[in-house]
This record gives structure tokens, sequence and C-alpha cells, in this order.
């Protein structure tokens, strides 16, 4: 049975999670893990006028005061370049005034857990991959524990992408830059899942990383692009 402390500290973590890494941009509130609330925005140019109104309407939809946040997650990159720096600078700036504690999450890893959640099989890899302009995407190879087996890069897809562990083994392949990845190679052992609950997701991430008190340096907490940004 739940002491005092610990049943209080249960109702009272509510984190506001923000991703705009992507064209699809999310905001929502989850409470102890379950989403209580979310929004989306499906027009990458408008995710900082869309992101403000979100937040604002979702606390006053459930009636919960800023002040009544636990904490505040968002996705660190890689991703839009614009949008990552979108939703930290709002992430940091509502933890600065709030005194609140500041969650990063690989956006890979958020599409990684994704798919976990509708593949949970131990013996399954996880490829999530961010569409990085032609050919290219950010991704990375991560274990049923989510544990890094190949570290986050923007990479040029070919048909041999990833063969030596394809050979041997089954991935899923999710995020919206897996679909370029599954127009040009035919390997068995190849599974692609579009992304169905990311709110969920990131909701389960953040509050383990709440549960362990992992937070991230205010100051120093800068978008993990993966690559120069290049203007064309």
């Amino acid at each position: 049975m739940l002491s005092i402390r610990n049943r209080i500290k249960t109702i009272m973590s509510i984190i506001l999670n923000i991703d705009t890494s992507t064209e699809t941009a999310l905001v929502c509130l989850s409470e102890n893990g379950i989403v209580i609330a979310d929004m989306v925005n499906t027009h990458q140019k408008d995710h900082a006028s869309f992101l403000h109104v979100a937040i604002l309407e979702l606390l006053k939809k459930q009636g919960i005061d800023l002040k009544s946040l636990s904490a505040i997650a968002v996705t660190e990159g890689p991703g839009s370049y614009t949008g990552l720096r979108v939703g930290l600078s709002t992430a940091k700036g509502l933890c600065y005034a709030l005194d609140k504690p500041l969650i990063l999450i690989s956006s890979l890893e958020v599409i990684a857990n994704d798919a976990k959640n509708k593949y949970n099989e131990p013996n399954l890899l996880f490829c999530p991959m961010i569409d990085a302009r032609r050919m290219e995407v950010f991704t990375g190879l991560y274990d049923h524990h989510l544990r890094i087996l190949v570290k986050p890069s923007a990479k040029i897809l070919d048909k041999d992408f990833l063969s030596n562990y394809l050979n041997d083994e089954k991935i899923v392949f999710s995020g919206n830059g897996s679909m370029k990845f599954q127009a040009i190679m035919g390997n068995k052992n190849a599974i692609f899942f579009e992304t169905n609950n990311l709110s969920f997701s990131m909701s389960q991430i953040s509050t383990d990383r709440f549960n362990s008190n992992v937070f991230s340096n205010l100051a120093h907490s800068d978008p993990q692009y993966l690559k120069e940004f290049v203007k064309i």
C-alpha cells in the first residue's frame, strides 16, 4: 500500500509533453504516464503559433494551472531545425519561469517506443526514421529495452542499410522516413509500422525519467541536430 507521501506524488505527477521535431507538432498532458489530453498540428510552418495556444487551451480545458505541473518534457531532436528550436525554447522558458524540471527526450526514442508498444516481442529490434530530405534520414537502432545499438545519426539510405542486422534479426522500421527505405529494399526480416500513438509513447518515457529524477540542465540544454544546417 502506498504511503501518503507516495500517493500525493503520484497524483501530482502531471507532465507537459512537447514535440515539434517533425511535420506534426504534439502537445499533451499526462498524469502518471497516462495521457489526459493532447493536441496536434500538421502544418509545420505553424508550429510556433500553435504551440503556445495549444498549451494554454489544454491546461484550461483540464482545469490545470501552469504552477501545478510537475515537469516539462520536450523532444531534443533530431528533426526539423526550426521545430526543435521552437519546442526547446518554449520548454526552457516555461521551466525557468515556473521553476520546474526539464526532461529531454530523443525524438527517435519516442518513435521507437511507439513501435515497441505495438510489437512487444523481446527478439525484435527497432529502427525509427525521420525524413531529412531526399534519401537521407535521421535514424538509429534500438533493442527491446530501447538501449542504443546503433548511435543516432544522419544516414543516406541504400538497399544494404543495416543488412548486417537484417540478415539475422527482425527489425521494425517506423517514422516518416521509413517509407523511403521500404521502397528500395525487400528483406523479409523488415517490418514497417506507421506511428500510432506518440502522445502515449512520449508520456511513458517522460514519466519514467521523472520518477527516476533524470532531468536536464536548463543552461546547457541544446537541440540535437545531428548534422549542420544547409540552406536550400
